[in-house]
């Protein structure tokens, strides 16, 4: 957990992707800032209950589960409604759902290029078009998207999630604009290769694409793109969220914050 800290007391959030990973870290990190939470992902429910109520019982905070499919724009609409009804309002919004598939252009399969974009980059917006008259209303909101390292920069067998990811920080940038006047900020984070299941998934698929072994995937691929030669830890990524969310963030819009151990500085 981050040393940062943010009073969020009586705030309510919603973040998808949230049962596992990225998701799960940020949701905790917003929880012991005192916010209240509507986690979303897949899972174990015996899991993702366990989750549920040790935010509940370790920080004092109500927190919400929504099975919302991120495939399923209706769904997601839901999961927005549901979350402004049950905890009466909605004043943070992260966008962290993800999916990551592997392979050469030609090989790669017409289905996965689709649901890659459609919950890596369509979900986003469905969430925004759905968050953003709430916030409008309440005269504040903090929209948070968890981009990538690959919205700014690509690499090879990643054709539909660097194309996604390049989505996000346009859509982040749209969105920005237009909600500047009302109190509402939209921004993004670029993280890293941070060792979460999805990226556990990825080694052993770029191994298998490349004739690799999985440390040299590793060693060679993922962290040779990072100088630091180190995984993205979820505090990192955690203490960028809060400041976003917080009034210091207020006119941070439209912008995003890349962590990823200076990748991007090559």
């Amino acid at each position: 957990m981050t040393s940062v800290r943010v009073d969020l007391s009586g705030q309510a959030a919603v973040i998808t992707g949230s049962s596992s990973g990225i998701g799960a870290a940020l949701a905790e990190g917003l929880a012991a800032n005192g916010c209240d939470i509507v986690l979303n992902g897949l899972g174990k429910p015996s899991e993702i209950e366990a989750l549920r109520k040790r935010l509940e019982s370790t920080y004092n905070v109500r927190a919400l589960y929504h099975s919302a499919n991120m495939l399923k724009p209706g769904e997601i609409a839901d999961l927005i409604a549901f979350a402004h009804r049950e905890l009466g309002r909605l004043d943070i919004l992260v966008n962290n759902a993800g999916i990551q598939h592997v392979a050469k252009i030609e090989d790669f399969p017409a289905e996965k290029w689709d649901a890659i974009l459609a919950i890596n980059l369509s979900s986003v917006f469905h969430a925004c078009r759905h968050a953003v008259p709430l916030m409008k209303a309440q005269g504040r909101g903090r929209i948070v998207n968890i981009a990538s390292a690959h919205g700014l920069a690509a690499s090879p067998y990643k054709s539909a999630y660097v194309a996604a990811k390049h989505g996000v920080i346009g859509l982040t940038k749209t969105i920005a604009l237009e909600t500047a006047e009302h109190g509402v900020t939209c921004n993004a984070i670029n993280p890293g290769y941070v060792r979460t299941p999805l990226v556990e998934s990825q080694i052993a698929d770029t191994a298998r694409e490349r004739g690799m072994s999985e440390e040299e995937v590793v060693r060679d691929v993922m962290l040779h793109a990072q100088p630091t030669k180190k995984f993205v830890e979820y505090n990192q990524l955690l203490g960028a969220l809060l400041y976003l969310v917080s009034d210091d963030g207020a006119n941070a819009n439209g912008t995003s914050i890349s962590v990823e151990g200076g990748w991007l500085a090559k």
